[in-house]
């Protein structure tokens, strides 16, 4: 066989020597540079997990972006609710050849007591503005939201001198039930209000509408992970009540309504998730006529909140 040293009659020549060499890819000047360790899916480009993060990134910049964004208040009503409740206005926007009432004058007095600039523009551009809302020739411009943190509405419940009472949601989406909520915490003496990071509505305009303006008193913090701060929460002493349309406590059975106290509410649709359940000291049930459907989020967690109140002014806790 040619090339086979082995055979009768072969001769090996000098430098013709087969097998491996010293080293790969050639020697010296020939020689292959390594690339080093081969790189995370994540970072090499073409992989899908690349693609993917690059997307995940995309998503968190436009969201940050949407964030940093002033939100603009549309609405009479809510305009001159917002500038009573001394919510933080940068802008207060009046379209051209508006019919003047007395909540347009109580608006424009306002915003000039309070050096927020008055600004006359086309009633299309205020339409533009407010993503063509409902705003009746009024519109507020608002700063992005401060969200606290999850310790602050702590310190704010000892300086208090009540008992703790706060109110998390677990994956309300819709910013009219966030705002409903907030309204109702205020009303009922909770202190702050905490949202998860992610799948929750945030502050936007329609929630500022909502609210009332009592967003501008209330601390409302936000919770990189929502079990994690309610079990935090729980070792400093405080009970964790979910509020559930199958709780398996009913509110008249609410014993410990006087105590330090969260109360967690779930998405319009599914509830609780899996975990805040399993991290609740117990769920609780408002009890409804046969027939009915669960009540809305907002709606609930002010029944809720109402009869926290009624027991502690009767305990003596507030």
């Amino acid at each position: 066989m040619a090339g086979n040293s082995r055979r009768q009659g072969a001769i090996r020549k000098s430098g013709t020597k087969k097998g491996a060499v010293v080293g790969s890819g050639g020697q010296r000047r020939k020689a292959l540079e390594g690339k080093g360790p081969t790189p995370k899916a994540e970072d090499r480009p073409g992989h899908k997990a690349h693609r993917a993060a690059n997307a995940a990134k995309t998503r968190e910049q436009a969201r940050q972006k949407k964030a940093d964004r002033p939100e603009l208040i549309a609405g009479r009503n809510p305009v001159v609710e917002a500038l009573r409740a001394d919510v933080p206005g940068t802008a207060l926007y009046v379209a051209l050849n508006i019919d003047i009432d007395d909540r347009v004058n109580e608006a424009v007095r306002l915003a000039g007591d309070k050096g927020i600039s008055i600004l006359e523009i086309p009633r299309e551009e205020l339409d533009r503005k407010t993503n063509r809302a409902m705003h009746q020739g009024l519109g507020l411009q608002v700063p992005p939201f401060e969200y606290a943190h999850p310790d602050d509405l702590m310190d704010t419940a000892r300086n208090s001198g009540s008992a703790p009472l706060f109110v998390a949601l677990d994956g309300v989406t819709d910013p009219r039930n966030l705002g409903a909520v907030i309204r109702s915490a205020a009303a009922f003496g909770a202190q702050g209000v905490l949202l998860p990071e992610r799948r929750s509505a945030g502050m936007t305009a329609v929630a500022w509408r909502t609210s009332a303006g009592t967003a501008a008193k209330l601390p409302i913090a936000v919770a990189t992970n929502l079990t994690r701060q309610l079990r935090a929460w729980a070792s400093e002493g405080l009970m964790v009540v979910g509020l559930d349309a199958d709780g398996t406590v009913d509110i008249d059975a609410l014993d410990l309504a006087a105590d330090p106290l969260v109360i967690v509410l779930g998405s319009e649709g599914r509830g609780l998730s899996r975990l805040v359940r399993e991290t609740c000291d117990a769920t609780v049930s408002i009890p409804m006529a046969a027939g009915v459907e669960s009540l809305n989020a907002s709606v609930a967690a002010g029944v809720l909140l109402a009869e926290v109140a009624r027991r502690r002014r009767v305990a003596g806790r507030v």
